[in-house]
């Protein structure tokens, strides 16, 4: 288990960024609670629908708009556990997720790469894939494996399982996967439960988790809602990750960004929850800011700081692991 170690650190004592007080957060959940209930998410999934549905919310199966009783938001929330076991191939390197527990992890995905020897600027292969895997399996500091690049020489109907199998092979750590639809998922699952040993010994040590992203404004694709099925329905980690861009599919305060970032993530967990009571989940962000001069989204700005410090802040609100990226 990686505790203590330079990367999975307890912190107990030290300094924190605390963007928004307790009064804030309490303002920024009751707002989010709004849009939730007024406004609700657009779920483009037929079987999303009906399990939402039967779960007590309010389907518009015609618009494919769901509200969220107040009541229901809450009951998914005290469904969540606050710990999460994102298991290696190697028990070693076993990471908890929860609490005060800090890890990190590679981040991506990028489909273009400089190569090493030439310096040229290509696409990304499959061989990148388990070099990198290769190198965060050794890196003390890294914690889980996200593929940062994909395997562009692999067909699209095939990559994400290419891209597993170069991660399982080549690094010993969790595998945090991208999917593309629930078909891809279940064979995701598949792959990952043969190393495991089987289903059962992959519930209680996943080695890989999946993660999604809302599409901003307020909507679930369908290959995303099918995702969070499929993986609920193994008892497998889901980190629902929201990209909402402030200036641009959000409002532009960071406080507007948020909420809207919330209502997202927060619509994924309730279809997790639903689909499955206890699943694991990870409130995740890699929301930022737009650019106004270069029309692109940034990193490494203070306002991505500041949003990802108040997903997080969020995420401990609501008891849950957060995930967070760039800043």
């Amino acid at each position: 288990m990686r505790r203590g170690t330079v990367a999975a650190t307890e912190m107990t004592t030290g300094w924190g960024l605390k963007t928004f007080t307790q009064d804030a957060l309490d303002k920024l959940h009751a707002a989010t609670l709004d849009v939730l209930r007024t406004t609700g998410v657009s779920v483009d999934c037929d079987a999303a629908l009906d399990i939402l549905h039967d779960g007590g919310c309010w389907v518009n199966k015609k618009t494919r708009v769901v509200r969220f009783p107040d009541h229901i938001v809450k009951q998914a929330i005290s469904m969540c556990p606050s710990h999460i076991l994102l298991a290696g191939r190697d028990p070693e390197n076993d990471f908890m997720m929860g609490g005060k527990q800090v890890g990190f992890t590679t981040f991506g995905v990028g489909v273009l790469t400089e190569d090493l020897k030439t310096g040229e600027i290509r696409e990304s292969t499959k061989a990148d894939v388990a070099q990198i895997a290769r190198l965060t399996d050794a890196l003390t500091h890294m914690d889980i494996l996200t593929a940062p690049v994909t395997a562009r020489d692999k067909p699209d109907s095939s990559a994400d399982l290419h891209m597993l199998e170069a991660g399982l092979i080549n690094c010993s750590k969790h595998y945090a996967s991208d999917s593309e639809d629930g078909a891809r998922t279940k064979l995701l699952i598949e792959m990952a439960a043969a190393v495991a040993g089987g289903l059962d010994n992959l519930k209680e040590r996943p080695i890989v988790s999946f993660g999604i992203c809302p599409t901003s404004p307020l909507q679930i694709i369908e290959s995303s809602a099918e995702v969070i099925i499929e993986a609920a329905r193994h008892w497998l980690p889901i980190n629902v990750l929201s990209m909402v861009m402030a200036g641009a599919s959000s409002p532009i305060s960071i406080s507007g960004a948020l909420v809207m970032h919330n209502a997202e993530v927060l619509a994924g967990i309730i279809l997790a929850q639903l689909t499955n009571p206890g699943t694991p989940v990870i409130y995740g962000s890699s929301s930022t800011t737009l650019d106004m001069q270069q029309a692109t989204a940034v990193v490494g700005v203070p306002e991505m700081a500041m949003i990802s410090a108040g997903a997080a802040g969020l995420a401990n609100y609501y008891g849950l692991p957060s995930y967070v990226a760039g800043g």
